[in-house]
């Protein structure tokens, strides 16, 4: 009974799905939401589901150019990906 209340308080607690901290900048210095999403897809990604994260990231869920599934964290100020995992 112990082990499953330990259990239980672990995958409740923010920290078990924690993402990564992308940036502490002031939102009025991230890219536009729209803008950005626009600048994937001219890329070649599709976006299922776009999302600013606790960690301020962009985070994306769909497929790249290859047709791979991802799911990637954005750096909202740079752009530049911070995490990413790619299914084969």
């Amino acid at each position: 009974m112990r082990k499953l209340l330990l259990l239980s308080l672990a995958l409740s607690s923010p920290l078990a799905f924690a993402g990564p901290e992308c940036t502490k900048a002031d939102k009025a210095e991230w890219q536009d939401q729209a803008k950005f999403q626009e600048d994937l897809k001219a890329q070649g990604y599709e976006i299922k589901k776009f999302k600013v994260t606790g960690g301020n990231c962009y985070e994306i869920y769909g497929w790249d150019k290859d047709k791979r599934k991802v799911e990637i964290y954005f750096d909202p100020v740079s752009g530049k990906a911070v995490k990413e995992e790619i299914e084969d």
